[in-house]
Formats: structure tokens, sequence, C-alpha cells
């Protein structure tokens, strides 16, 4: 068991605890179903449409139960576990979602460059891992999609990926050089919701 695959498990665990928080914040708790499938969408949406656009069959979540079953043991954690991390944490939902966003960005990327897809393509791919999980929970939930938001959230995966790509370059270990561009987009991300920041608006 790889560590590249230890990481995909706990991403796929974080979105799919995101998603829970997502489905309950809406007072979803008469239809734990709903809040279970809001999960999974979320933990594998964004990996399942990447692995659609470059032809990867098949999909891992498809191929291999453990997926399924860490989803469904992360939705039972967030439900049960609920009160508990509003009071640990100040904004769980943002919390996990963070955390996902670093790790499925580059996870993503590594995934589109093992099929030999161009590097740049990777980091589009790795950018689209991340972010359509999130995507589709919140439009389910009928809320604004968090890539809509006036808060960086593209921008960090571009700058994790990035880097991901400069290290690869210049040689650095693949599993420090994953840890490190994914705690940078981890930290922009957090760093912009507790600063506001956002980039220069394009004026009418």
């Amino acid at each position: 068991m790889s560590i590249w695959y230890i990481i995909d498990l706990v991403g796929t665990s974080v979105f799919a605890i995101s998603g829970a928080l997502s489905a309950l914040s809406k007072k979803m708790y008469h239809d734990i179903i709903a809040i279970l499938f809001i999960g999974f969408l979320t933990a594998v949406g964004g990996g399942t449409i990447r692995d659609v656009i470059m032809g990867a069959y098949p999909i891992a979540w498809i191929r291999d139960p453990n997926y399924l079953i860490v989803i469904i043991t992360s939705v039972s954690l967030a439900v049960f576990c609920r009160k508990w991390w509003r009071g640990a944490l100040k904004r769980p939902l943002l919390i996990f979602d963070t955390i996902g966003l670093g790790l499925f960005t580059i996870l993503g990327m590594q995934k589109a460059l093992l099929v030999g897809v161009n590097d740049w393509a990777a980091i589009l791919l790795g950018i689209i891992t991340a972010l359509f999980g999130g995507v589709i929970r919140d439009t389910l939930v009928n809320d604004l999609p968090l890539i809509l938001d006036r808060q960086l959230y593209v921008t960090p995966c571009l700058a994790g990926a990035l880097l991901y790509q400069l290290n690869r370059f210049l040689g650095l270990d693949s599993t420090f050089n994953l840890i490190l561009s994914a705690c940078l987009i981890t930290l922009v991300r957090l760093i912009a919701i507790r600063k506001d920041w956002t980039l220069p608006r394009i004026e009418n």
C-alpha cells in the first residue's frame, strides 16, 4: 500500500465529511441516505470527471471498494461528531473542504501525469479533481458554489499545482513534493478566508 494511495483515501475522507457537513447544515437530519449520497458525490465527483476526460477506466471507486468503505465511514463520523466539530472548529465545513482542495489538486495532477498527459493539461485536470466535487455538493444543497465566491478558491490550487511542477523538474522527492504543494494550497486558502483576500475585480 503506497503513501499516495493512503493520501488519496484521506482526501476522499475529508471531502466526504465536507459533503455530509454541508448537507447537515441544511437540516437534512431526517434523510441519512441523502447525506450519504451528497458525501459520496463530493468525494468522488471531481476524480470521476477527471478520469472520464482522460478515458481512465475502470474509475477508481468502481474498481476498489475501499473508497466506498472510507466514504461511508467518514459520513457516519460527520453525522455522529457534528456537535463536537462545531465546538472545536470555527468553520468545520471550510476546513475540511480546504484540506481536500490541497490533497486532490496534487493527487489529481499526479494521476494525470502518470497516464502521459502534458504538464499544463495535468494542472488543469488536478484543479478539476479538486473543485468539481465541491461544485456538485454546493449545487445539491442549493448553495452558491465556493468556486464563485469572492474569496480565493481556484488561485491557491493553481499556485500549489505550479509549485509541484517546478519541484518535479528540480527532482524533488515526489512524496515530499505532494505534501509541500498540498500544504501551500491549504495555507493560502485558509489565510484567504481569514484575511478576506480577493483578486482585483474586472470592472464593467
